[in-house]
Formats: structure tokens, C-alpha cells, sequence
């Protein structure tokens, strides 16, 4: 078993995916800022000064002045506000990511080699795959020009 265990966690796959989660887990970091130091503001300040984080109902009904409070006092709260910021942030994340392969698709079509020229064609008499070179059809025994 750890036999196979190494084997497994040898192969490039698994190496990959930890690399990925790790970069992605960074890459989340560096969006969440984004998102709530720079582009939250500005548009909470278009709303009227509105910071979504603080947007929030109370279901107890105690009148908390900010989520916090509502929080620390274990009141029962629907957090619209920071779903608002959550969907934000997929999206800028999701943009981001697009933007990313899109260009990695562009630079590998660029790489590709050239499509393989092509060693058969069409025997015009009985519609069969021939070689490329061929003056005479071998199924049908046509002579080609």
C-alpha cells in the first residue's frame, strides 16, 4: 500500500493540483482585496455611501446598528450584503480566469504545428481512399490523370 501510495503521489498529475489549490488559494487573497479595498468602495459610494458588508436584515428584531454588533450580541441575521460582495468576487475571479485562457488558447494555436499534409485522396471512379501518388486505382483499376 505505500508502494502504491508514493506512485501515486509521484505522478504529475496530483503535483499539479497542489500547485493549483495553493496559487489559487493566493490568487482568492489578492481578489478578496481587490474587490473590498478598490472596487467596493467606489461603488458604495455611488449607492449613497452604502457598504455592502454592512447590508443585512435582523431577524430578532434588536435594531443592531451594524452586522458586527448584530453578530457579537448572537442575533439571527440574513447577510445579503456580504452575498452581494461573495457574488462580486466569482465574478471578478471568473472574468480574471476567462482572461487568462483565453490568452494561454491564443498562445497554443500559435505554437501548433501545421496541419500534416495529406497522403491519400479520392478515386473519382468508385470513391475509395487511395494513395496520394497513385495513377491507377487499385479497387476499380481506373486510370487516373
Amino acid at each position: 500500500m505505500w508502494q502504491e501510495f508514493k506512485q501515486f503521489i509521484k505522478r504529475g498529475n496530483v503535483i499539479d493540483l497542489a500547485v493549483a489549490v495553493i496559487i489559487g488559494g493566493a490568487f482568492g487573497a489578492i481578489v478578496k482585496s481587490l474587490v473590498n479595498d478598490i472596487i467596493m468602495p467606489p461603488i458604495g459610494m455611488v449607492l449613497g455611501s452604502v457598504d455592502f458588508t454592512n447590508l443585512f436584515i435582523d431577524l430578532s428584531g434588536g435594531g443592531y446598528e451594524s452586522l458586527a454588533a448584530a453578530q457579537e450580541a448572537g442575533a439571527a441575521t440574513i447577510n445579503y450584503g456580504l452575498f452581494i460582495n461573495a457574488i462580486i468576487n466569482f465574478l471578478i475571479v471568473a472574468f480574471i480566469i476567462f482572461l487568462v485562457l483565453r490568452q494561454m488558447n491564443k498562445m497554443q494555436e500559435e505554437e501548433a504545428a501545421p496541419p500534416a499534409a495529406p497522403t491519400t485522396k479520392e478515386c473519382p471512379y468508385c470513391i475509395t481512399e487511395i494513395a496520394i501518388k497513385a495513377t491507377r486505382c487499385p479497387n476499380c483499376t481506373s486510370q487516373l490523370g
